[in-house]
């Protein structure tokens, strides 16, 4: 079964207690409750098995997705076709998903309860973090714009998940989100870094963005093609620089 048929039929469930869990009971009814008695909360829980993660890492995606959709009051084509086609939703399973999702979108509460779930689901591991917010400045930039209250919605989100300005910054350009590459952002740096620091801001992004890592910290192997997108862009960004350095 798909990550995405885990997360509509409540597989692992029981860890998705709060907003995220509720949401998505409307879908996973009596199979929901079912697996969740008993069972305790994923959050704080130090033995959560990685289907759990993915689902809960998943549900999030697609729950932030939606409320950033709803952000600028326009669901574009584009913005749908980028959703489907990054994230890999098997055909029968996209009736459900978009259910999902257009429940999320229709929600009076705001996105801020379910991103301060994520996080402090994810707490100990802002690389996961980062790669939702990366899944999510994907999806902004697929209709060729982030619109200012995506951007706003982006920002607010990185807020939430704990990041600085310049950790924003630093993602907002991998993405190239806007309109032209700075390979200093790129690398979270200064233009006027030493050469050392800029190696070492290298290399640690490196190591934080392998995809055996971001496996075993509870990606599907479905978002690993985004943190592979962000790899070329940091590798770039940083032959740029050598090149213009003179580094070896």
């Amino acid at each position: 079964m798909s990550v995405w048929g885990k997360v509509i039929g409540g597989v692992a469930g029981f860890a998705l207690v709060g907003p995220l869990g509720a949401l998505i009971g409307i879908y996973a009814g009596h199979k929901m409750d079912k697996a969740r008695e008993g069972e305790p909360n994923f959050v704080g829980s130090s033995d959560a098995d990685q289907q759990t993660r993915q689902v809960a890492f998943t549900m999030a995606v697609i729950v932030l997705s939606a409320k950033m959709a709803k952000a600028d009051g326009v669901v574009t084509r584009e913005e749908v076709e980028a959703f489907k086609r990054v994230f890999h939703i098997p055909p029968e399973e996209m009736s459900s998903v978009g259910k999902l999702f257009d429940a999320a979108r229709d929600d009076s509460q705001g996105f801020e309860p379910y991103a301060e779930q994520v996080a402090q689901m994810f707490a100990r591991e802002p690389v996961v973090l980062e790669e939702l917010l990366g899944g999510l400045f994907h999806i902004a930039r697929a209709d060729g714009v982030v619109h200012p209250a995506e951007l706003d919605f982006l920002a607010r989100v990185s807020v939430i998940f704990g990041f600085s300005e310049r950790d924003f910054e630093r993602l907002r350009a991998s993405y190239n989100t806007k309109g032209k590459t700075n390979s200093y952002e790129i690398l979270g740096v200064q233009s006027d870094a030493t050469d050392s620091e800029v190696k070492k801001a290298y290399r640690k992004l490196i190591v934080e963005n392998h995809p055996d890592k971001l496996m075993a910290q509870g990606l599907p192997q479905e978002f690993i093609d985004l943190a592979n997108e962000k790899m070329v862009a940091i590798n770039s960004a940083y032959g740029t620089i050598k090149k213009k350095r003179g580094l070896k």
